[in-house]
């Protein structure tokens, strides 16, 4: 993971499915990208449901890029712990970085990953300013 300040914003434990495997009897790695999405919309769910920000204003966040690093082969059966983390926000966007862990041996580091999120007027199609609810959850330095 990159060594810029951030915040952690959200975990989530997760059973790593028979189907998340390929043919070589690992996950895809296409599947860590969706253990990624499914704790980020996670965390939205609950900023949402939390009454911080209202699902009808028309705006919303959008991945700019989103990588990962492959630390160790994870295969099934397996209980995860998916760990979302915030960077520095900028005007419109901010980095979020993930690890994936061992949910039983968290010194087991299987992934890491990074997401640029930017704040997008959905209407408009034009970026603009993270919302305040969701920069006050974010590193000021």
């Amino acid at each position: 993971m990159s060594e810029a300040p951030r915040n952690l914003l959200y975990q989530e434990t997760l059973a790593v499915r028979w189907g998340d495997m390929d043919a070589f009897g690992h996950i895809n790695n296409a599947t860590y990208f969706t253990y990624f999405e499914q704790c980020r919309c996670s965390w939205l769910a609950s900023i949402y449901s939390s009454g911080a920000l209202s699902s009808n204003q028309g705006d919303g966040p959008v991945l700019l890029n989103a990588s990962a690093n492959f630390h160790l082969p994870l295969v099934f059966p397996a209980n995860i712990t998916i760990s979302m983390y915030g960077g520095n926000p900028g005007r419109s966007s901010f980095n979020s970085y993930y690890e994936i862990r061992d949910a039983d041996n968290t010194d087991k580091l299987y992934t890491t990953g990074e997401a640029k999120i930017v704040w997008v007027d959905q209407q408009a199609g034009k970026s603009m300013p993270v919302p305040d609810d969701i920069r006050a959850l974010l590193p000021t330095a």
